[in-house]
C-alpha cells in the first residue's frame, strides 16, 4: 500500500494541530478561548505544513487531502495505482487525529456543557457562516480550485522549505477566501474529525450535521478536478 502510511501520518498529524487549534478558540477555560481568525487561518496552515514534512519522510507525496489525489490522477499527475492507499490513509488519519484531540481537550469538553460556550462540531468540521448550500458549495470549489492550481505550481512540495510555502498559501487562503465556509477544501479534514465527533464519547457534544457534510464532501472535490484540468489544458 504505497504511501498509505505517509498519508495516515501525516493527516493525523495536520488535525491534532488543526482541529486541536478549533477546541482551543472554542472551549470554556482554554487559554487561547476567543482567539481570531488570523490565528485560526495560520495554524491551520501551520498544521498543513508540519503534516506535509511527517508524510514526506514516511514515504509519501504529503497530499493529506483526497481533493489533490484524486485531481492529480485525473490528469495524469499521480498514479491510480497508489489513489486507494492515500485515500484511505487520509480519512483514517484525519479520524485518528481527531480522537486524540478529543483526548487532549477532554476536560475542556467537559467544562463547556452547550454550543453556546462553543461546544460544537465546529471544532472539527467546516459550517458556513450564512447556510446557503448552492453559495457554499460554490465558496469550497472556488478555495480548493485556487489551492490546488497554486500548488501545482509549486513543482514538488515535499522538499525543502516548500511546506512552508504551503502552510502560507493555506493561511492565505483562509484568510482570503476561507471566511464564508471555515475552508475545507478536504474531505478528509471534515469527513474524519465530523465522524469521530459523531460517534467517540464527546462530552456535551451537539449535532453532527450532517445534512451540510456533502458541502465539504463534494466541493473540494469539483475544485481540486478544475485545478488539475486547467493546469493540463495550459501546460
Amino acid at each position: 500500500m504505497s504511501g498509505f502510511m505517509g498519508e495516515f501520518l501525516g493527516t493525523m498529524i495536520l488535525i491534532v494541530l488543526g482541529a486541536g487549534t478549533g477546541a482551543s478558540i472554542n472551549l470554556n477555560k482554554t487559554y487561547a478561548k476567543g482567539s481570531n481568525w488570523t490565528y485560526v487561518s495560520l495554524a491551520w496552515g501551520m498544521a498543513v505544513t508540519m503534516g506535509v514534512y511527517v508524510a514526506g519522510m514516511f514515504g509519501s507525496d504529503g497530499h493529506l487531502n483526497p481533493a489533490v489525489t484524486i485531481g492529480f490522477a485525473l490528469f495524469g499527475y499521480f498514479p491510480w495505482a497508489h489513489v486507494g492507499a492515500y485515500l484511505l490513509g487520509q480519512f483514517l488519519g484525519a479520524f485518528v487525529g481527531a480522537a486524540i484531540v478529543i483526548l487532549q481537550f477532554y476536560p475542556h469538553f467537559k467544562a463547556s456543557p452547550d454550543e453556546a460556550s462553543g461546544n460544537s462540531v465546529g471544532i472539527f468540521a467546516t459550517r458556513p457562516a450564512i447556510k446557503n448550500p448552492t453559495f457554499n458549495f460554490i465558496s469550497e470549489v472556488v478555495a480548493t480550485w485556487a489551492f490546488i492550481f497554486i500548488l501545482l505550481n509549486l513543482g514538488n512540495f515535499t522538499t525543502g522549505l516548500k511546506p512552508f510555502m504551503v502552510g502560507l498559501l493555506i493561511m492565505t487562503i483562509g484568510m482570503a477566501l476561507g471566511t464564508t465556509t471555515g475552508f475545507a477544501l478536504n474531505p478528509a479534514r471534515d469527513w474524519g474529525p465530523r465522524l469521530a465527533y459523531t460517534i467517540l464519547p464527546v462530552p456535551n457534544k451537539g449535532a453532527a450535521e450532517w445534512n451540510y457534510a456533502w458541502v465539504p464532501m463534494c466541493g473540494p472535490i469539483v475544485g481540486g478536478i478544475l485545478a488539475a484540468g486547467m493546469q493540463y489544458l495550459l501546460n
